[in-house]
């Protein structure tokens, strides 16, 4: 059976666009994925989501978004898309050794934000260990915090924590930084940014939330513990985009380059959320992307329809 259209990724953008694909008729099926939800499944309040005041817990907010997509009628598949065929239509994708036809695809398999790997950090990620500033900075006022990372992104993350935590002390691991000039001149001048160079964390501190970080000096091997009540990683982000390299332009990050908002290079394939968007990150732009991917979807449908 040829479906109409096969969504890859279960996180705001994919489901939005289940959403949307389903309330038009088109029979959505979804992979899940075996992450499904997406990051946020890993965030434990969300507080920015609009329509949501008291706020509400990440994974149960994903729930919602699914229930909603399979009250209209999306059909879901857990597992990995592990190989795609895109060099002809009808698409083929594989989930394992289950095999998909379909008329056109959405790819929203999101990003995953980089971490230290450490067994503490992974313990108190979600209680003072957090990937985005933006999401969760609110929860730092008047806290002293970490931001490890060295490149733009560790700048801006450091720069917005400044409005709440009371210091931001910037881990890295050598001595000078990655980021664009005007980035670095913004965090040097801002007083409560505080510097520690040629340091790696080896360390989380902390039972039930965050105390601090034991630091590593790279050169000599000396140790320090750094009081704070927050961690926040910014040392990038990788697209979940092996699955379909070969397949679609990307840029030097794999992140899958669109054109006209939501096209990939390849007609009938539609991308949505963090696997192409590198800036903003925010389960709400996912979402919007996911409606919009949905939209073209079906435009784009219709008219291979009336073509025939």
């Amino acid at each position: 059976m040829t479906e109409k259209v096969v969504i890859v990724g279960s996180g705001p953008a994919g489901l939005t666009a289940a959403i949307y694909a389903a309330r038009a008729n088109l029979a959505p099926v979804c992979v899940e994925g075996l992450e499904a939800g997406g990051q946020l499944m890993l965030t434990t309040d969300v507080e920015n989501y609009p329509g949501f005041p008291k706020g509400l817990m990440g994974p149960e907010m994903m729930q919602l978004f699914r229930e909603q997509a399979e009250r209209f009628g999306t059909k879901f598949v857990s597992g990995n898309v592990d190989r795609v065929d895109f060099s002809k239509r009808p698409f083929k994708l594989w989930v394992e050794d289950r095999e998909l036809v379909t008329d056109s695809v959405i790819i929203a398999t999101g990003a995953t934000a980089m971490w230290l790997n450490l067994p503490s950090e992974q313990k108190l990620r979600g209680h003072g260990v957090s990937a985005c500033a933006t999401c969760d900075g609110f929860f730092f006022k008047d806290k002293d915090v970490v931001v490890i990372g060295g490149g733009d992104t560790a700048m801006e993350e450091s720069t917005f924590l400044t409005k709440f935590a009371n210091t931001v002390t910037v881990v890295h691991r050598r001595d000078k930084l990655r980021a664009s000039k005007i980035m670095q001149k913004k965090a040097m001048s801002n007083p409560k940014i505080k510097w520690k160079w040629n340091a790696a964390i080896t360390e989380v501190l902390g039972d039930k939330a965050v105390e601090g970080v034991r630091l590593k000096d790279v050169h000599n091997g000396k140790e320090e513990v750094l009081k704070a009540q927050g961690l926040f990683l910014a040392i990038g982000h990788k697209p979940n985009t092996d699955f379909v390299k070969g397949h679609l332009a990307m840029d030097e990050l794999g992140y899958i380059k669109i054109h006209d908002n939501t096209l990939s290079s390849v007609e009938g394939v539609f991308i949505a959320g963090d696997v192409f968007d590198r800036r903003y990150r925010q389960a709400v732009t996912a979402a919007g992307s996911g409606c919009q991917a949905a939209i073209d979807a079906e435009r784009w449908l219709e008219a291979q329809h009336a073509g025939h």
